[in-house]
């Protein structure tokens, strides 16, 4: 039986997810299992935004067959060619022998590698910029090579504004019926896994990504719809924040994670030794690994996490132990840059972990590897303890955290102005009306002065228009914003003035209270009107303390605070996306730094020629 969801009214997914799978590509674990996402657009022409992989194709194929609901599929949009998003392919011709395959070049060419129909004939080949109309709907192309395969592409719907972003923006993770991020507990139960399929997926290609960001930055996304994991529709900045992070290898956390390799449990005590003494010098949420218990995939992830790193390995063989030498070369493949490491080495006779650990970690950019190496032999003793002692008190240096005892004490003559912006304050659309004219606008500032009779008092500046309106008719009506508020209408009622534009023209859920007064819906969870009893003088603003005549609850939505907004729904700027020069090899990545690409150079790792460069922009 199909299972489909509504995004929009004329997007659908049609995609599905595998819980019994073990490993992602036949290496990562993934215990919460995985999402294979699809979507149809119904449009005067019918779009199909990629195919699943083979595990869930009976559901797949009922789910769009079920969407058409008997309509032909005319387009297929191919954005990526990994099989888990393509081997369907065959299947959807199978049904529809008319549908046409949008596609790139690179793209054709690894679908004749992968399969026997003649796939030339049915292709619609497309580049950067070029567009699909379909009726109401554009599709713009935008290439993304090397996030993570040559070919890979993303798709905008201009109409819409759905950014369809291939295995970007994706994580680990089968949906269980919420569909979209912010119908689930994403930064708790979610982030991790994002995490770990960024870092492990794409992380080596942090240039690549940071070029799709750049071109991301100038499109006016509303909604984000990538191959696995959930959809965003808010709270987009945050996670694109996170991505900024990950791709120019930014530390998302002054923290620590403490990786040990030990086998009969002396190496493991060094370890929580050393977290112990971090602790009372005042680091927070250490996180500490067993390399033999977890796969180095959580390793990975957790070293992008994190700005400190403590390796701690027995010898083995002459060499690393086995388990801690494969979670570094991972490490090391993943390009990690930006990290301050430490290292711990044990054994019996002839300890070498260290000196080998630091050269694998040499090959790394921008890395710091303390000058405070710790030799146990065999087991920890007291001098052991003391060289303990001495590398937490150099990560800490490092850090620049500062312990409870180093503390200054406060200057209370000081006021420090960021102290105010610890004060709760709500968001709210103030609206106003004289005669024919409706406006409104943002403010921060209103509070319940008493509860017999019912009273609040307004603070507005004197700036806006709807200060002079709600002075003049001494009315005025409250829509309290919630979280499910979106940056269009900060930027409607709050960038914008009444005296040039028409805030509520086009915008839809407008309804009157009872006082004549707009409100919005969908976006506020209670209106509140009121009218004037007295008013203050404030210098800038005035306050107005009113009589509540009505209030009414719309939604059990959470009210957004100013923190929220600016944590969850102002957009970050993205000035971390380093301005990094040179050439990156479109077919296997390698990135050539330097202004100019020698004409005879050659890719030392796909041993291509330099007509398969392109310059990073």
């Amino acid at each position: 039986m199909y299972c489909t969801k509504k995004i929009t009214d004329d997007l659908i997914y049609v995609g599905g997810s595998d819980r019994r799978l073990a490993l992602f590509e036949n290496v990562y674990p993934v215990p919460r299992g995985v999402s294979y996402n699809s979507y149809l657009c119904l449009d005067e022409k019918t779009v199909l935004l990629d195919t699943v992989d083979h595990s869930i194709s009976d559901l797949f194929f009922e789910n769009v067959e079920h969407a058409l609901n008997g309509r032909p599929l005319d387009y297929l949009i191919i954005n990526h060619m990994e099989p888990d998003h393509c081997r369907e392919i065959p299947g959807i011709i199978a049904r529809w022998p008319e549908v046409k395959l949008v596609c790139n070049k690179k793209t054709l060419t690894m679908m004749n590698q992968f399969f026997t129909f003649d796939a030339a004939s049915r292709a619609v080949i497309v580049k950067e910029g070029d567009t699909l109309n379909t009726g109401r709907h554009t599709f713009a192309f935008v290439m993304a090579p090397m996030v993570h395969w040559p070919e890979a592409m993303v798709t905008f719907d201009t109409t819409d504004r759905v950014l369809f972003s291939a295995d970007a923006f994706g994580t680990f993770g089968a949906l269980s019926g919420n569909l979209f991020a912010d119908e689930v507990n994403f930064e708790t139960e979610w982030l991790d896994d994002a995490r770990r399929y960024f870092t492990n997926i794409v992380g080596k290609y942090g240039t690549q990504v940071q070029a799709l960001l750049k071109k991301a930055s100038g499109l006016d996304i509303a909604m984000i719809c990538p191959l696995h994991g959930p959809v965003w529709r808010r709270d987009i900045s945050w996670f694109i924040d996170k991505y900024v992070h990950w791709a120019t290898y930014t530390p998302e956390e002054q923290a620590v994670m403490i990786a040990y390799a030990s086998v009969y449990g002396d190496t493991e005590n060094a370890a929580n030794i050393l977290a112990s003494r971090l602790a009372d010098l005042g680091v927070r949420n250490i996180a500490m690994y067993d390399v033999s218990v977890t796969h180095s995939s959580y390793i990975v992830s957790e070293a992008f996490r994190c700005s400190h790193i403590v390796l701690a390995s027995t010898t083995y063989n002459a060499g690393i132990f086995i388990n801690m030498e494969n979670a570094l070369n991972d490490i090391v493949a993943h390009n990690l840059q930006n990290r301050t490491f430490a290292l711990i080495e044990n054994g019996t006779w002839a300890p070498t972990a260290c000196e080998l650990m630091r050269a694998q970690l040499s090959k790394l950019k921008n890395t710091t590897i303390l000058d405070t190496p710790v030799r146990v032999m065999s087991s920890v003793k007291d001098a052991g303890v003391e060289q303990l002692n001495a590398l937490a008190q150099a990560i800490v240096d490092s850090m620049h955290v500062e312990s409870e005892s180093e503390a200054p004490a406060a200057d209370e003559s000081v006021i420090d102005q960021n102290a105010m912006f610890k004060l709760s304050y709500g968001l709210f659309v103030l609206s106003a009306r004289d005669g024919a004219r409706d406006n409104g606008c943002i403010i921060n500032t209103v509070m319940q002065v008493t509860d017999t009779p019912k009273r609040i008092a307004i603070a507005v500046n004197k700036a806006n228009l709807t200060h002079d309106m709600i002075a003049k008719t001494g009315e005025f009506t409250l829509s309290v914003l919630s979280e499910n508020a979106v940056m269009d209408t900060f930027k409607r009622f709050g960038f914008q003035s009444g005296r040039d534009a028409d805030k509520f023209a086009g915008l839809e859920g407008v309804q009157r209270a009872a006082n004549g007064i707009n409100y919005i819906t969908g976006e506020s969870n209670a209106l509140i009107s009121g009218k004037v009893i007295s008013t203050q003088d404030l210098g800038t603003h005035t306050l107005f303390v009113a009589d509540v005549t009505e209030a009414r609850v719309l939604d059990d939505a959470p009210s957004a605070t100013y923190a929220y907004y600016f944590e969850h729904i102002k957009p970050k700027p993205q000035s971390a996306i380093s301005e990094q020069k040179g050439w990156v090899c479109k077919i296997c990545g390698y990135v050539y730094e330097g202004d100019e690409l020698p004409a005879d150079f050659i890719c030392p790792l796909c041993k291509h020629g330099v007509e398969d460069f392109e310059k990073i922009n």
